[in-house]
Order: C-alpha cells, then structure tokens, then sequence
C-alpha cells in the first residue's frame, strides 16, 4: 500500500473511532480494520487498571486469541515495558534476547500465551496511550506483520497518530463503570454505610419485600435520593411524582390501572422529546419495546422513578382502587362462575371486556398456573376451539396430558391478551408464532418462570403453550436413578480432562437435568464453565450461561466458537444438531477441553451413527469420544398405593427371556445361551429376591395422591463408552448392530435391560418399561 493509500485509510479508521460509542463497539467494529491497516495479525489493546500499577487486555483481534491478561506496568513484558517508559517499540523478534535489551536490561517477553495457544509471535509494534494530561490509559499492541521482519516505518508513524486517537476517545469514554447495584450510589454519596446497604438488602430477601420499602421506613431515606441513585444506576434522568401534572387522558385509555401496576411503567406526556415515560426498570421496559407497541411511537424517552413515585402518580390518574391480581381462596370453579357464559358480544368485541370479567380473568390465569405449579404438571396448554367451542385448558403430568377445565368460548381472546400480557408479546399479532417468557412473581405468590410460545391454529384461533421452568439447584448425580453399575462408569468417564460426552433422547427425556447434574458434580472454583442453552432453564453458580438467540444471530455454532476463545475448561452444549456445531466440539475437545452436548437419538450406538453420517471425520470422532449416555423418562408407582404380589415363574421366565433379547449379540451368549440366561437369573436373585430366593413386583392401582396409579418418573440410562475396541469400529464405519454388541462386551445395560432391573427394584412395571423403550 502506499504511504498516501495508507494515511488515507487511517485517516478513515480513526473517523470511525470518533463515532464509535463504546469501547465495546471499538472491538466489534475496529480490531479487524487496525489489523488489516497494519498488516499484523492480532491486534490488542490494553487499559490501565484504576491503581495505575497494571494494565488489563480489552479488546483482542486476531488468531488463537487466549484469556484476558492482566501485565504488571514495568519491564516484565513488552507490553507493561511500554506502559511504564511511555515509549514505542518496534521489535523484530520478541525471543531475541539482545534485541531485548538493547531496549531495557530487563526487559522479557511473556511467552506464555505462546505455550498455551501454540502460535509463534515475531514481531511487535507496540505503542502507549497517554492523554493531553500525561496520564497513562492503556498500550495498543500489533504482533506479526504479513511481510515478515519489523514493521516498517510507515506503520510506525501511524500507530503514533492511532494512539493519539485512541487516547482522545479512550479518556472520554474509559470512565468508571456504573455502579454494581442499583442503590450502590448512596454509599458513593455517603447517605448509607456499605453495612447499612447489605443489612438493608438482606432484610427485604427475608420478609420477600423489596429494598427500597427498608430504605424508606427503617433507614428514613428520601425517595428523591433513591431517585438519584436510581439515575445513576440506569444512566437516565429521575423522574419523581409531581402533583400539578395534567393527566394525559388520550395516553391513558388504552391501559388499565392493574397492568400499570403489574408491568411498573406510566406514560407522561407526548412531548418534544417524544412520550415520555416512568418506569421502575427503565432498560427492561426499553429492551421489551412494548410502549412502541401499544402507543405506535418512534421516539420513547424513558425515566427512572421510585415505587412511592409511581404509586402515587397512579393514585393521582386512575380514579378506581387496584384489582387484586390474585386470590388464592377462591376456586376454579367460583372463578368460572362469574364469566357468563351467555354473553357472546366479547368474542365479536376482540380484547375489549367489562372491567370485572377482566378481573376474573386475572385471577383465572393466575389460579391455573399455580394449580400446575402445585399438581407437579411440566406444561399447561390452552387449547380454544373455534366457533362456540370451548377452549380446553390440559396440564402435562408425568409426560401425559391431563384435562383440567373448561372456559367459556367468549373470553378465549381476552384469556390469550392476558397471557401476552404477562410476558410482554404483541397482542394485535395473531397471524404468527410468538414466544415469551413469564416471570411469575409480578403477578402471583410463587416465585417461578414460564416459557410461553402462542401458535396460531385452524379456526383463527391461538393455541398458548406454557412450560414451567425447573428452577433451583440441580440434582445431585447420585439421585438420578442410576444404577449402581452405571454411575461408577459415568463418575469415571466424565472426570476425564478432556473429550466429548453426549447425552441423547427424545425431548422431554430430561437430558439438560441429567447435563447440570453432571456439571454441578465438576463444577468447582478452579474450573471455568460455559454453556449454551435454549432456554437456560437450570441456572448454577459458578456456571457462564449463554442463552441462544438466532434472531440475533447467536445460534448453537456461533456460541461455540465464542466460547473457544473464552478459556473454558468445560463446554457444555444444549444441542449438536448440524455438522459445524458438531465440528467445533470435536476441534474443542481435541485441543484440551470437556465438551457435553445432547443428541435427538434414540440409543447410544444409533447417536454414533448419526454422527458419522453428519460428515464427521471418523478418527478424530474416535479419539474425541468419551461416551454417549442415552436416556428414557418411565412413570414411577406410586408409593401409597402400588400393590406388591409373587410372581409365578411363568412371568420372571418371560422378563428375563424379554432381558437377554439384547444379549444375544454378545460372545457369551452365543457360545451358551443357557448358561448366560442362569448367570442373569442368579445376579437378579442376589440384588432384588428375598431370603427365600422370590421375587416381589408391583402393579400399578390408582389413589387420590397420583393419576392411575403412577405418580412421578424414573430415568432409564444405557453408557456407551469409548472404549479401545469401539474407537476402531468407529474408525472402520462399523453398524449399529457391531457398535452394540461391542457396547455389551463392555458392560453397557440397554435403555430396557436397565429399566427391567428397575421393575424388579419395584421402581416402575414392565409396562411403562415397553412404553419408553420402543425400538
């Protein structure tokens, strides 16, 4: 490039740093321009840390990118060196000793980035930032320029001019980040103690309040000081209650006092700075864009404001006192009871109905998501039928639906807005799927979430399916249901310090609970975690959870590679459904790491098939490979009332015949069926017969604590591990039915043969062993 080519292009970058917002923007949008500019291959720029006596890498660009480093200002490394003389260096080649100290006698190279990642740095260009003030703000750093040898001095005086940008932008926008906590800013400005703060926050965590109420009445502080600290948390002004203000009536007929309240934000005024609106959480009103929505304006001007503020502007607007939103004493069939059922006007009328039946439906909705909450259900689905139907509400209890009540055909699109409602989706959009997510806690007693998808359905009419998610700590391994046999093998494969580890089954076979299991069982201060989820459901701490979101972009594969350059030692996927997803894993796990995923498979052999047909390199599959855990969800007898009986020997004859159907592909079976077949028998007796060598079985009866008889589920699991010989039928495009047997040799029980093992434990019955185990 020539000189002119190049400052012009310079001139270009350093344009686009002046419009650049933030420093995120400047790693998302400039590194790849500054390493292009340059000819290097990595770019980095460091920033000094508040104590002056550090710098801290930002912003990365370029190959093999390794963890953030934090450098001691001083000879130690190139890039400190440089922070502490305030001087640009331009090294040929950092592992030249006498090249080093030309520069400082003490100057070193930090090659352990190098060691780690495998790539080789050459040479370095290194400049400080420094502001009009000669404060120090950081060091840029190019490593290896495309033409080999040192840069040449044409790139030397652009860094000088690109340092001198960056300081500009960087001293105006490296400024402290905003506080951690929302009300972090009174101890700032001394109106509380840090003590008082943390007292303040546990009190309110106690009694289920919030901390603004405790700062109120115990500690006296004014609302308008929390405003401010509110202000200062959110980046936007405080708006607090003022009593001469003139009621915009126009912005106020479309909301109802009780949905203000819920969703805690008010509109204003419409004003020269567009609608102008309070809200107590400002960044999630303006994330869910729900005022644009509902008020069909471009320009939304948000305002931070305090619950006393907000309570009292809506006294001072909605004449009428608040709807309860819950009521726990009254029934279902009270609450059905006072929608009528003879009025059809409201379907004809869409979402518009009487304040009271609105009342009614609040309470309704509310009433049934704590009903499946408390009945032990996984989905509640809602399910209008057009016409005069009406729309039918089922709770998913144990994988099966269950009918739970009826509502009347008129208020089915009232019922629909109202679940909208709650987790923010368009209600005028009826045309096309929407999906959501209920925080419950705005609206009922139970502190829990709800993924919501709507699907429009035949009829004109949308189906609503809402799934409870499991929150709270993940279960320990050893409560899974894991045969004694199959968790000494799973604890010994998963420990391993790398390699692949799947699990598979259809959906709903708890694959994600097995997943955090597994996770919380290695999750331990020294190892860092990431996972890539959809939804996150389970949340741990010490975990790094990534939630995907392809409208933006960010689906599976894209959040592995990310992950590749965010140091992980363990990498867990929600799900390896294509080829590049499966790629990365693979590249993950060869180059040190622990990667879990899960599989749509239907046994642990079928999944490395799957694979295989994916395009995947069989031998680098094959050394990847711990193992693959596949898994069945089968109703469990219910305790109170399963009715224990002897079996005659015509039926255990029959179980352990239906048993040993999946050892034949085994050495010892083939060479004596008979004796293999006595060898299981005996085993059984040994762990599940009585002192008199009979067997106890249970059959399913029914009670008032369970649905016919079963009540809760019992995982069946089938471990296939990567053992030696099966790493060379990998490699060798062995069958299914070799994979298996294989797979047997090595100790593995089949989904069936473990779940038989559970039927003689008096955990669940055959039946509901056949159920799951379909081939």
């Amino acid at each position: 490039m020539s000189s002119e080519g190049f400052f012009r292009k310079l001139q270009e970058v350093t344009t686009k740093i002046h419009a650049t917002a933030n420093l995120d923007e400047i790693m998302l949008d400039l590194g790849l321009d500054f390493c292009d500019l340059f000819g290097s291959d990595r770019f980095t720029l460091y920033a000094v840390t508040p104590e002056k006596d550090s710098i801290v890498s930002r912003v990365k660009t370029g190959l093999s990118s390794f963890r953030d480093l934090k450098l001691p200002v001083g000879p130690g490394s190139v890039a400190g060196f440089v922070a502490q003389s305030r001087q640009t260096v331009n090294i040929a080649d950092v592992y030249d000793e006498l090249e080093l100290r030309r520069l400082s006698p003490e100057l070193q190279f930090q090659r352990g980035v190098d060691q780690r990642t495998g790539y080789r740095t050459r040479e370095m260009l290194v400049a400080p930032l420094v502001s009009k003030h000669g404060e120090l703000l950081g060091v840029v750093q190019f490593i290896n320029h495309e033409k080999g040898g040192p840069f040449p001095a044409i790139c030397v005086e652009g860094v000088k001019q690109l340092s001198e940008t960056l300081s500009v932008a960087l001293g105006q926008r490296l400024r402290p980040q905003r506080p951690r906590g929302k009300y972090d800013a009174l101890v700032q400005e001394a109106v509380l103690s840090g003590a008082e703060l943390e007292q303040a926050t546990r009190a309110a965590r106690d009694r289920d309040s919030e901390v603004e109420t405790v700062l109120v009445e115990e500690y006296r502080v004014r609302p308008a000081i929390i405003g401010q600290a509110l202000s200062t948390y959110f980046g936007v002004p405080y708006e607090p209650f003022r009593a001469d203000r003139i009621k915009p009536v126009e912005l106020l007929r479309n909301l109802k006092q009780q949905y203000v309240e819920e969703n805690g934000w008010l509109p204003l005024e419409d004003g020269k700075d567009g609608l102008v609106v309070m809200a107590l959480d400002p960044e999630r009103v303006g994330a869910s864009r729900i005022v644009g929505q509902v008020f069909q304006r471009a320009r939304v001007s948000l305002r931070v404001t305090t619950r006393h503020d907000l309570r009292l502007s809506i006294e001072q607007w909605f004449s009428k006192g608040s709807a309860t939103a819950t009521s726990d004493n009254a029934s279902v069939g009270e609450l059905l009871s006072n929608l009528d059922e003879g009025d059809e006007d409201h379907e004809e009328a869409g979402f518009e109905v009487s304040e009271a039946v609105e009342n009614e439906l609040v309470k309704l909705v509310n009433k049934i998501i704590v009903e499946a909450w408390r009945q032990g259900a996984s989905d509640i689905h809602i399910e209008p039928q057009p016409g005069k139907g009406k729309t039918g509400v089922r709770f998913r209890k144990d994988g099966s639906l269950v009918p739970y009540i009826e509502i009347p055909a008129s208020y089915r699109n009232a019922l629909v807005a109202r679940i909208k409602i709650m987790c923010d989706l368009d209600i005028s959009e009826r045309r096309k799927p929407q999906d959501g997510k209920i925080r419950f806690k705005k609206y009922g007693p139970l502190d829990i979430e709800l993924r919501v998808a709507t699907l429009p359905s035949a009829g004109g009419v949308e189906d609503i399916v809402m799934r409870i998610l499991q929150a709270g700590e993940p279960i320990p391994m050893s409560q899974l249901g894991i045969l004694p046999h199959n968790l000494e093998r799973l604890t010994g494969a998963i420990e391993k310090p790398y390699g692949l580890f799947f699990v598979c089954g259809p959906t709903g076979s708890g694959k994600t609970t097995t997943l955090h299991s597994i996770l919380s069982h290695l999750n331990t201060p020294e190892t860092k975690i990431w996972t890539a989820e959809d939804p996150v459901e389970i949340t741990q701490k010490g975990l790094r959870q990534v939630q995907v979101n392809r409208k933006a972009g960010m689906d599976f594969a894209t959040v592995m590679r990310a992950f590749l350059r965010a140091d992980p030692d363990i990498i867990m996927v929600g799900e390896m459904r294509d080829r590049e997803t499966v790629s990365t894993g693979i590249e993950a796990s060869l180059t040190g790491h622990l990667v879990f995923a899960t599989l749509h498979t239907n046994s642990a052999p079928e999944s490395i098939v799957r694979l295989l047909d994916m395009g995947m390199d069989p031998f680098n599959f094959a050394d990847a490979l711990i193992g693959i855990l596949a898994q069945r969800l089968a109703k469990r007898l219910c305790t109170h009332c399963r009715e224990a009986y002897a079996p005659d020997e015509d039926e255990v004859r029959a179980l352990l015949a239906e048993f040993c159907e999946e050892l034949q592909a085994t050495e010892a079976f083939r060479r004596d069926p008979e004796a293999a077949r006595a060898q299981v028998l005996t085993g059984w007796r040994e762990r599940y017969a009585g002192a008199d060598g009979r067997f106890t079985f249970y059959r399913a009866v029914g009670c008032a604590e369970c649905t016919k008889g079963y009540r809760g589920r019992v995982g069946l699991h089938e471990l296939m591990l990567g053992s030696d010989k099966t790493r060379r039928l990998l490699t060798e495009h062995a069958r299914v039915a070799a994979l298996l047997a294989q797979a047997l040799e090595d100790g593995m029980p089949t989904l069936k043969m473990d779940g038989i093992e559970k039927v003689l434990a008096g955990i669940t019955d055959i039946k509901m062993v056949r159920a799951v185990c379909v081939k």
